[in-house]
């Protein structure tokens, strides 16, 4: 590197947070990606899934908008994957009861069995991917919320 070019402000690749959480990302969701395709799922197909079991085990009644808002996907992304899903059977959209601009959505018997599998493959992935921190795993989470919670 020439001595007078300012370009970056580190010195070494390591020393850049958005460069390591890109490469960490990126190698995550390449693991994340073989792990699922027993499933047929893409990562954005399960995260919905899971997010919609999820809340219908914490009694919520689970529309489209509640989905987006839990997953941080975008609402028209979030329309699409969903109507994906529904062509493969594993999930239902209806009107909602009292708000016609909503729909609720919830998982078929077989969505149910399937992300019910694929849940315990991704939990399992993650054990082992993130193994490597430790007792630093629950300070890791506490960092990663920190980060979220700045862009509420």
């Amino acid at each position: 590197m020439k001595k007078n070019d300012n370009t970056f402000s580190v010195e070494k690749p390591e020393e850049s947070s958005g460069f390591l959480l890109w490469q960490v990302t990126n190698l995550w969701q390449r693991e994340i990606k073989k792990a699922l395709e027993p499933y047929e799922l893409t990562h954005s197909q399960f995260v919905l899934l899971a997010s919609i079991h999820w809340l219908t085990l914490h009694k919520q009644e689970v529309t489209q908008i509640l989905l987006s808002s839990h997953t941080k996907i975008d609402p028209m992304t979030t329309s699409t994957v969903l109507r994906t899903l529904q062509t493969k059977g594993l999930l239902q959209r209806q009107e909602h009861l009292t708000d016609t601009r909503a729909k609720t959505v919830g998982l078929t018997e077989n969505g149910k069995k399937i992300i019910k599998k694929a849940v315990k493959t991704v939990e399992s992935f993650d054990k082992t991917f993130f193994a490597a921190l430790d007792e630093k795993t629950k300070i890791f989470n506490e960092q990663l919320l920190t980060l979220l919670e700045q862009k509420k």
